[in-house]
């Protein structure tokens, strides 16, 4: 079944109210809609606690990922209490076929499983390797009917969405679903 952009921002808009700035309540005036009192933030919190809920199986994929590649998870902040729409983790590469390169030598992959519906990303900025498709094929064995976004509606912009990591108008889908740790990805 094929993904859609309506299908997406669906889910979006479900999580991220529109039009309402992250800011801290000092910042609001009387009145205004705050951010953290809306029904959709209350939402993304439900998610986030039933992540952590469910960590014990993200976390014996990523052992499973990390006993074949150098992996970093990159979820800890949803085990502390912070509000995250997805499970990440980043592997690490070397750039190159020579010695064993230090960790500032690599470049990496990421990868995301959304808990505010069932959709996947991998964020690649190497070379083409067996990495990804080993990874997607450990996401859909664990997370059963969970599908990858396509990069042309992933990388979509979200206008009327802020988020933690995003400004108005700087959101993407891929950020909304998968938090602004999408982007940290090392460059080749």
């Amino acid at each position: 079944m094929r993904i859609t952009r309506s299908e997406l921002l669906d889910v979006v808009y479900r999580f991220y109210p529109r039009g309402v700035r992250n800011f801290e309540r000092i910042h609001v005036p009387p009145n205004e809609p705050f951010y953290d009192d809306t029904e959709e933030h209350r939402r993304l919190v439900d998610a986030a606690n039933r992540g952590r809920a469910e960590y014990l199986t993200w976390k014996a994929m990523i052992r499973r990922v990390g006993d074949r590649y150098s992996l970093q998870s990159e979820s800890l902040s949803l085990l502390a209490g912070g509000v995250e729409p997805a499970y990440s983790a980043r592997i690490y590469r070397p750039k190159d076929s020579g010695p064993v390169p230090s960790l500032s030598e690599r470049a990496s992959l990421s990868f995301h499983v959304s808990l505010l519906g069932p959709y996947y990303g991998i964020h690649d900025r190497g070379e083409p390797d067996e990495i990804s498709a080993a990874v997607a094929e450990e996401i859909e064995a664990t997370y059963p009917g969970y599908r990858p976004i396509p990069p042309e509606l992933g990388n979509e912009v979200v206008p009327d969405v802020e988020m933690d990591g995003a400004l108005m108008g700087n959101a993407t889908i891929y950020v909304c679903l998968f938090s602004d740790k999408w982007t940290w990805v090392d460059p080749v």
